[in-house]
């Protein structure tokens, strides 16, 4: 009975965020640097490709903001009927970058030299780029600066086609599809997940769901099998003889619950490593209230040949650089 109720609680909160127009989560990576050395080593890098001590620094306290806002409820929307998006990245030094999606503009900002120093590249001064590229000397700077969206992908969709071919349209999952893959992950974890219920002081109920991870992606798997063809192209699932090497350690997901409402989700996939070095490797996402994307004040405008022209060029006086230091 108590597993009967637990999982019934769980999938009434999924449909009340399904309903929503606007779903606003933190995703909170909760990790450290040892354990993402470890988790790296495991995949047995190449002599010199091995995870740098910035990159492990950056992820181990990165999270990331997100809010979704839609014509429709979530359930019902494809990509058409999305209407505003904003995603912000930060770490415990700050914000490193962040962007919204608003009408016909999107609108980004960014810690330039902090995700350069992380990300191992070099960036750009404003002394290196054209006197005309003024925006981009905003971007450098930390500035809002915003760029049409439709010119942005029709202008990527050009540099990567074929002379004379028209772009190809993005690949996309229409509301149907995204149905029929919610209806198949529901059944699996019905049939794999093993639930338990617990009160906490402050009013709140937390459900725990456990099951074997290899069972579990390979019993959803097996679900969704039948809907290929509705997946976008390029998409392709993972064989039976893929899985079979996942790992199999039981993974146990904590849902916090208040009032019927879905507020966190915590799973610990230490176990996942197989490897007693990887100690923290927790996911962590907190739902909030669903807000609705605004367009920041003050944006600076970049044309699109500005900024592929100017950090070309930039870049490219990068690359002579370090040529010529060679």
């Amino acid at each position: 009975m108590e597993q009967l109720s637990a999982g019934k609680k769980l999938d009434e909160a999924f449909d009340k965020l399904a309903k929503e127009k606007s779903i606003s989560f933190e995703l909170d990576l909760d990790t450290d640097v040892q354990s993402l050395k470890a988790l790296d080593a495991l995949s047995d890098p190449e002599p010199g490709e091995e995870m740098p001590d910035e990159i492990a620094d950056l992820f181990s306290g990165v999270k990331v903001k997100v809010t979704v806002q839609s014509k429709k409820p979530i359930e019902e929307s494809g990509e058409k009927d999305y209407v505003g998006m904003a995603v912000k990245i930060s770490n415990k030094d700050g914000d490193l970058t962040e962007y919204r999606v608003v009408g016909d503009y999107t609108y980004i900002r960014s810690d330039v030299n902090a995700l350069g120093k992380a990300m191992g590249f070099p960036v750009p001064s404003e002394t290196d780029l054209p006197p005309e590229a003024s925006g981009l000397k905003k971007a450098l700077d930390g500035e809002w600066v915003k760029i049409n969206t439709k010119e942005m992908e029709k202008t990527t969709a050009e540099m990567g086609a074929e002379p004379g071919t028209e772009p190809a349209p993005e690949p996309t999952l229409d509301a149907k599809a995204q149905k029929q893959l919610l209806d198949a992950l529901r059944q699996t974890i019905a049939r794999e997940v093993e639930f338990k219920t617990a009160d906490d002081k402050d009013g709140a109920e937390h459900i725990t769901a456990t099951a074997p991870f290899r069972t579990l992606i390979t019993k959803f798997v097996g679900e969704i099998r039948p809907l290929a063809k509705s997946l976008p192209p390029g998409f392709e699932l993972p064989t039976d003889n893929d899985l079979k090497d996942a790992p199999n350690g039981k993974v146990t997901a904590d849902f916090t619950l208040k009032n019927g409402e879905l507020t966190e989700v915590s799973v610990d996939l230490a176990k996942l490593a197989e490897n007693a070095k990887v100690k923290k490797l927790g996911l962590v996402v907190r739902m909030s209230e669903g807000r609705t994307p605004t367009a920041p004040a003050g944006a600076t405008e970049l044309d699109i040949d500005e900024l592929l022209g100017g950090f070309g060029a930039a870049m490219m006086d990068e690359e002579a650089f370090f040529e010529e230091a060679a």
